[in-house]
Protein backbone atom coordinates (compact mmCIF):
# COMPACT_ATOMS: atom_id res chain seq x y z
CA UNK A 1 0.00 0.00 0.00
CA UNK A 2 2.70 2.39 0.72
CA UNK A 3 4.22 1.68 -2.83
CA UNK A 4 1.27 2.61 -4.25
CA UNK A 5 1.12 5.96 -2.31
CA UNK A 6 4.43 7.09 -2.84
CA UNK A 7 3.49 6.26 -6.93
CA UNK A 8 0.51 8.63 -6.57
CA UNK A 9 2.41 11.05 -4.92
CA UNK A 10 5.72 11.32 -7.57
CA UNK A 11 3.60 11.35 -10.53
CA UNK A 12 2.30 14.55 -10.72
CA UNK A 13 5.86 15.66 -10.14
CA UNK A 14 6.84 14.18 -13.28
CA UNK A 15 3.93 14.81 -16.17
CA UNK A 16 4.20 12.89 -19.11
CA UNK A 17 6.34 10.06 -17.24
CA UNK A 18 5.05 6.83 -17.70
CA UNK A 19 7.17 5.17 -15.08
CA UNK A 20 8.02 6.15 -11.86
CA UNK A 21 12.12 6.63 -10.82
CA UNK A 22 12.23 3.02 -8.05
CA UNK A 23 14.36 5.29 -5.71
CA UNK A 24 12.34 8.59 -4.31
CA UNK A 25 9.33 5.69 -5.00
CA UNK A 26 11.17 3.63 -1.97
CA UNK A 27 11.89 6.89 -0.19
CA UNK A 28 8.43 8.45 0.21
CA UNK A 29 7.24 4.63 0.82
CA UNK A 30 9.66 4.44 3.82
CA UNK A 31 8.49 7.83 5.09
CA UNK A 32 4.87 7.07 4.80
CA UNK A 33 5.66 3.69 6.93
CA UNK A 34 7.56 5.66 9.30
CA UNK A 35 4.24 7.96 9.27
CA UNK A 36 1.46 5.58 10.19
CA UNK A 37 3.77 3.46 12.44
CA UNK A 38 4.46 6.65 14.65
CA UNK A 39 0.82 7.82 14.21
CA UNK A 40 -0.01 3.95 15.55
CA UNK A 41 2.37 4.38 18.75
CA UNK A 42 1.05 7.76 19.80
CA UNK A 43 -2.59 7.38 20.27
CA UNK A 44 -5.10 4.10 18.91
CA UNK A 45 -8.11 7.11 18.85
CA UNK A 46 -5.82 9.31 16.82
CA UNK A 47 -5.21 6.45 14.47
CA UNK A 48 -8.79 5.78 14.11
CA UNK A 49 -9.67 9.17 13.13
CA UNK A 50 -6.83 9.76 10.62
CA UNK A 51 -8.65 6.28 9.62
CA UNK A 52 -12.40 7.58 9.53
CA UNK A 53 -10.70 10.74 7.29
CA UNK A 54 -9.38 9.04 4.76
CA UNK A 55 -11.96 6.30 4.37
CA UNK A 56 -14.41 8.69 3.54
CA UNK A 57 -11.66 10.85 0.99
CA UNK A 58 -11.21 6.97 -0.53
CA UNK A 59 -14.81 6.59 -1.35
CA UNK A 60 -15.00 10.35 -2.75
CA UNK A 61 -12.55 8.73 -4.97
CA UNK A 62 -14.45 5.72 -5.99
CA UNK A 63 -17.66 7.83 -6.39
CA UNK A 64 -15.61 10.44 -8.97
CA UNK A 65 -14.38 7.26 -10.69
CA UNK A 66 -17.92 5.95 -11.27
CA UNK A 67 -19.67 8.85 -12.43
CA UNK A 68 -16.86 9.39 -15.02
CA UNK A 69 -17.41 6.16 -16.26
CA UNK A 70 -21.31 6.04 -16.24
CA UNK A 71 -20.80 9.19 -18.08
CA UNK A 72 -18.57 7.97 -21.27
CA UNK A 73 -20.49 4.30 -21.21
CA UNK A 74 -23.76 7.03 -22.05
CA UNK A 75 -21.90 8.65 -24.48
CA UNK A 76 -21.09 5.39 -26.25
CA UNK A 77 -17.44 4.87 -25.03
CA UNK A 78 -18.21 0.90 -24.97
CA UNK A 79 -15.21 -0.77 -27.92
CA UNK A 80 -13.07 -2.04 -25.00
CA UNK A 81 -15.96 -3.11 -22.87
CA UNK A 82 -17.48 -5.04 -26.01
CA UNK A 83 -14.07 -7.17 -26.25
CA UNK A 84 -14.62 -9.66 -23.46
CA UNK A 85 -11.83 -12.04 -22.48
CA UNK A 86 -10.36 -11.63 -25.54
CA UNK A 87 -6.76 -12.35 -25.66
CA UNK A 88 -6.97 -13.49 -22.12
CA UNK A 89 -4.55 -16.37 -21.06
CA UNK A 90 -6.06 -19.95 -20.28
CA UNK A 91 -2.86 -21.40 -18.35
CA UNK A 92 -3.90 -23.03 -14.76
CA UNK A 93 -0.63 -20.79 -13.49
CA UNK A 94 -1.41 -17.23 -14.37
CA UNK A 95 -5.29 -17.63 -13.27
CA UNK A 96 -3.77 -18.70 -10.08
CA UNK A 97 -1.25 -15.19 -10.25
CA UNK A 98 -4.16 -13.28 -11.44
CA UNK A 99 -6.20 -14.61 -8.77
CA UNK A 100 -3.18 -13.27 -6.49
CA UNK A 101 -3.16 -9.40 -7.40
CA UNK A 102 -7.37 -9.54 -8.04
CA UNK A 103 -7.78 -10.98 -4.45
CA UNK A 104 -5.18 -8.84 -2.61
CA UNK A 105 -7.27 -5.51 -3.38
CA UNK A 106 -9.81 -7.77 -1.13
CA UNK A 107 -7.36 -8.88 1.65
CA UNK A 108 -8.83 -6.53 4.01
CA UNK A 109 -11.68 -8.71 4.64
CA UNK A 110 -9.73 -10.66 7.49
CA UNK A 111 -8.56 -7.33 9.18
CA UNK A 112 -10.92 -7.05 11.20
CA UNK A 113 -10.90 -10.53 12.70
CA UNK A 114 -7.43 -9.45 14.88
CA UNK A 115 -9.37 -7.12 16.69
CA UNK A 116 -12.58 -8.34 17.67
CA UNK A 117 -10.56 -7.48 21.53
CA UNK A 118 -11.47 -3.96 20.57
CA UNK A 119 -14.70 -3.91 19.17
CA UNK A 120 -17.50 -3.16 20.59
CA UNK A 121 -20.25 -6.22 20.77
CA UNK A 122 -18.09 -8.11 18.33
CA UNK A 123 -20.25 -11.25 18.26
CA UNK A 124 -22.90 -8.79 16.45
CA UNK A 125 -20.90 -6.36 14.75
CA UNK A 126 -18.18 -8.80 13.52
CA UNK A 127 -20.40 -10.61 10.83
CA UNK A 128 -21.94 -7.41 10.28
CA UNK A 129 -19.16 -5.27 9.34
CA UNK A 130 -18.53 -8.48 6.71
CA UNK A 131 -21.84 -8.97 5.15
CA UNK A 132 -21.78 -5.21 5.01
CA UNK A 133 -18.84 -4.36 3.78
CA UNK A 134 -17.45 -6.83 1.45
CA UNK A 135 -20.39 -6.87 -0.70
CA UNK A 136 -20.22 -3.01 -1.07
CA UNK A 137 -16.21 -3.18 -1.89
CA UNK A 138 -16.78 -5.60 -4.19
CA UNK A 139 -19.60 -3.65 -5.96
CA UNK A 140 -17.20 -0.48 -6.09
CA UNK A 141 -14.26 -2.27 -7.33
CA UNK A 142 -16.69 -4.11 -10.41
CA UNK A 143 -17.77 -0.74 -10.98
CA UNK A 144 -14.27 0.93 -10.99
CA UNK A 145 -13.20 -0.80 -13.31
CA UNK A 146 -16.17 -0.88 -15.64
CA UNK A 147 -15.22 2.73 -15.58
CA UNK A 148 -11.70 2.04 -16.17
CA UNK A 149 -12.77 0.15 -19.37
CA UNK A 150 -14.93 2.60 -20.38
CA UNK A 151 -11.81 4.53 -22.01
CA UNK A 152 -8.72 2.22 -21.72
CA UNK A 153 -7.87 -1.32 -23.67
CA UNK A 154 -6.47 -3.96 -21.77
CA UNK A 155 -3.48 -3.39 -22.73
CA UNK A 156 -2.59 0.49 -21.52
CA UNK A 157 -4.64 -0.68 -18.47
CA UNK A 158 -2.10 -3.14 -17.94
CA UNK A 159 0.96 -1.34 -18.81
CA UNK A 160 0.10 1.74 -16.03
CA UNK A 161 1.72 1.83 -13.09
CA UNK A 162 -1.04 3.84 -11.55
CA UNK A 163 -4.14 3.27 -13.34
CA UNK A 164 -6.11 5.85 -11.66
CA UNK A 165 -3.87 8.58 -13.19
CA UNK A 166 -4.66 7.40 -16.65
CA UNK A 167 -7.85 7.11 -16.16
CA UNK A 168 -7.86 10.68 -14.89
CA UNK A 169 -5.49 12.15 -18.22
CA UNK A 170 -8.14 10.47 -20.24
CA UNK A 171 -11.65 11.48 -18.35
CA UNK A 172 -10.35 15.03 -16.42
CA UNK A 173 -7.82 16.35 -18.20
CA UNK A 174 -5.58 18.45 -16.28
CA UNK A 175 -8.09 17.69 -12.94
CA UNK A 176 -6.39 14.45 -13.48
CA UNK A 177 -4.14 15.80 -10.21
CA UNK A 178 -7.48 15.55 -8.19
CA UNK A 179 -6.96 11.65 -8.85
CA UNK A 180 -3.70 11.15 -7.89
CA UNK A 181 -4.34 13.03 -4.32
CA UNK A 182 -7.57 10.97 -3.76
CA UNK A 183 -5.99 7.69 -3.97
CA UNK A 184 -2.73 8.74 -2.25
CA UNK A 185 -4.86 9.78 0.60
CA UNK A 186 -7.12 6.41 0.21
CA UNK A 187 -3.80 4.33 -0.07
CA UNK A 188 -2.15 5.92 2.96
CA UNK A 189 -5.77 5.67 4.58
CA UNK A 190 -5.05 1.39 3.90
CA UNK A 191 -1.69 1.42 4.95
CA UNK A 192 -2.37 3.21 8.30
CA UNK A 193 -5.33 0.38 8.98
CA UNK A 194 -2.75 -2.46 7.80
CA UNK A 195 -0.48 -1.12 10.39
CA UNK A 196 -2.78 -0.85 13.47
CA UNK A 197 -4.33 -4.33 12.67
CA UNK A 198 -1.03 -5.95 12.01
CA UNK A 199 0.75 -5.08 15.17
CA UNK A 200 -2.17 -6.65 16.81
CA UNK A 201 -1.34 -10.08 15.42
CA UNK A 202 2.25 -9.67 16.65
CA UNK A 203 1.05 -8.42 20.53
CA UNK A 204 -1.04 -11.63 20.69
CA UNK A 205 1.54 -13.70 19.09
CA UNK A 206 4.20 -12.71 21.85
CA UNK A 207 1.35 -12.71 24.35
CA UNK A 208 0.86 -16.01 23.89
CA UNK A 209 4.33 -16.87 23.62
CA UNK A 210 4.75 -17.71 20.36
CA UNK A 211 6.89 -14.64 19.90
CA UNK A 212 9.29 -12.73 22.20
CA UNK A 213 7.87 -11.33 25.33
CA UNK A 214 9.30 -7.98 24.51
CA UNK A 215 6.34 -7.70 21.88
CA UNK A 216 3.72 -8.52 24.01
CA UNK A 217 3.81 -4.71 26.01
CA UNK A 218 2.02 -1.93 25.56
CA UNK A 219 3.03 1.77 26.57
CA UNK A 220 2.09 2.17 30.11
CA UNK A 221 0.03 5.48 29.23
CA UNK A 222 -0.79 5.02 25.91
CA UNK A 223 -1.64 1.07 25.53
CA UNK A 224 -0.15 0.86 22.00
CA UNK A 225 1.66 -2.18 21.07
CA UNK A 226 5.02 -0.13 20.33
CA UNK A 227 7.66 -2.80 20.11
CA UNK A 228 4.67 -4.78 17.94
CA UNK A 229 4.72 -1.78 15.93
CA UNK A 230 8.14 -0.90 15.68
CA UNK A 231 9.19 -4.58 14.55
CA UNK A 232 6.35 -4.76 11.56
CA UNK A 233 7.28 -1.11 10.32
CA UNK A 234 10.83 -2.63 10.50
CA UNK A 235 10.19 -5.18 8.11
CA UNK A 236 7.71 -3.27 6.04
CA UNK A 237 10.81 -0.77 5.41
CA UNK A 238 13.23 -3.85 4.87
CA UNK A 239 10.32 -5.39 2.14
CA UNK A 240 9.58 -1.92 0.31
CA UNK A 241 13.24 -1.69 0.05
CA UNK A 242 14.06 -4.80 -1.65
CA UNK A 243 11.64 -5.80 -3.87
CA UNK A 244 8.45 -3.89 -6.51
CA UNK A 245 5.07 -4.36 -5.88
CA UNK A 246 4.56 -7.12 -8.19
CA UNK A 247 6.99 -9.44 -6.55
CA UNK A 248 5.92 -8.26 -2.66
CA UNK A 249 1.94 -9.30 -4.03
CA UNK A 250 3.13 -12.78 -4.87
CA UNK A 251 4.97 -13.17 -1.64
CA UNK A 252 2.14 -11.96 -0.01
CA UNK A 253 -0.61 -13.94 -2.03
CA UNK A 254 1.65 -17.35 -1.65
CA UNK A 255 2.01 -16.63 1.79
CA UNK A 256 -1.43 -16.15 3.08
CA UNK A 257 -3.42 -18.72 0.82
CA UNK A 258 -1.32 -21.37 2.81
CA UNK A 259 -2.37 -20.10 5.92
CA UNK A 260 -5.97 -19.13 4.97
CA UNK A 261 -6.15 -22.80 3.79
CA UNK A 262 -4.98 -24.40 7.01
CA UNK A 263 -6.57 -22.43 8.91
CA UNK A 264 -9.96 -23.90 6.82
CA UNK A 265 -8.00 -27.08 7.59
CA UNK A 266 -7.69 -26.70 11.39
CA UNK A 267 -11.79 -25.54 11.16
CA UNK A 268 -12.73 -28.55 9.38
CA UNK A 269 -11.23 -31.00 11.72
CA UNK A 270 -12.09 -29.31 14.99
CA UNK A 271 -16.03 -29.06 13.62
CA UNK A 272 -15.72 -32.94 13.91
CA UNK A 273 -13.35 -33.29 16.59
CA UNK A 274 -14.90 -30.53 19.03
CA UNK A 275 -18.77 -30.63 17.97
CA UNK A 276 -19.68 -29.38 21.60
CA UNK A 277 -17.53 -26.22 21.49
CA UNK A 278 -19.20 -23.26 21.92
CA UNK A 279 -19.26 -21.16 18.29
CA UNK A 280 -20.31 -17.50 18.62
CA UNK A 281 -19.34 -17.39 14.88
CA UNK A 282 -20.52 -20.39 12.34
CA UNK A 283 -21.42 -20.85 8.92
CA UNK A 284 -21.98 -23.97 6.91
CA UNK A 285 -19.37 -26.40 6.36
CA UNK A 286 -19.58 -26.24 2.83
CA UNK A 287 -18.07 -23.00 2.30
CA UNK A 288 -14.48 -23.53 4.58
CA UNK A 289 -14.17 -26.58 1.86
CA UNK A 290 -14.48 -24.20 -0.32
CA UNK A 291 -12.01 -21.86 0.79
CA UNK A 292 -9.85 -25.20 1.26
CA UNK A 293 -9.93 -26.11 -2.45
CA UNK A 294 -9.05 -22.94 -3.66
CA UNK A 295 -6.01 -22.55 -1.13
CA UNK A 296 -5.00 -25.43 -2.05
CA UNK A 297 -5.27 -24.61 -6.21
CA UNK A 298 -3.75 -20.94 -5.67
CA UNK A 299 -0.62 -22.84 -3.97
CA UNK A 300 -0.17 -25.59 -6.08
CA UNK A 301 -0.71 -24.05 -9.25
CA UNK A 302 1.49 -21.42 -9.69
CA UNK A 303 4.62 -23.80 -8.43
CA UNK A 304 4.03 -26.49 -10.57
CA UNK A 305 4.23 -24.86 -13.87
CA UNK A 306 5.57 -21.53 -13.40
CA UNK A 307 7.77 -21.73 -10.29
CA UNK A 308 9.07 -18.50 -9.05
CA UNK A 309 11.98 -17.41 -6.63
CA UNK A 310 9.68 -15.34 -4.44
CA UNK A 311 7.79 -18.66 -3.50
CA UNK A 312 10.87 -20.18 -2.24
CA UNK A 313 11.26 -17.50 -0.07
CA UNK A 314 7.30 -17.46 1.42
CA UNK A 315 8.47 -21.16 1.62
CA UNK A 316 11.26 -20.26 3.56
CA UNK A 317 9.93 -17.74 5.78
CA UNK A 318 6.93 -19.79 6.98
CA UNK A 319 9.24 -22.46 7.82
CA UNK A 320 11.86 -20.23 9.82
CA UNK A 321 8.56 -19.46 12.40
CA UNK A 322 8.14 -23.24 12.94
CA UNK A 323 11.54 -23.72 14.64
Amino acid sequence: MTLSFAKYVVLPALPGCQDTPPVPTKIIAALCICMVTLVNCVSVKLATRIQNIFTVTKLVAVVIIIIAGVVKVAQGHTQYLATGFQGSSTSVSDIATAFYSGLWAYDGWNNLNYITEELVNPYVNLPRAIMIGIPLVTLCYVLINLSYMSVMSSTELLASEAVAVRFGDHVLGPAAVLICLFVAASTFGSGNGTTFTAARISFVAAREGHLAEVLSYAHVRKLTPMPALMLNGSLAICMVSLADIGSLIDFFSFAAWMFYGATMLALIIMRWTKKDVYRPYRVPIVIPWIVLLLSIYLVAAPIIQKPQVEYVYACLFIASGMF
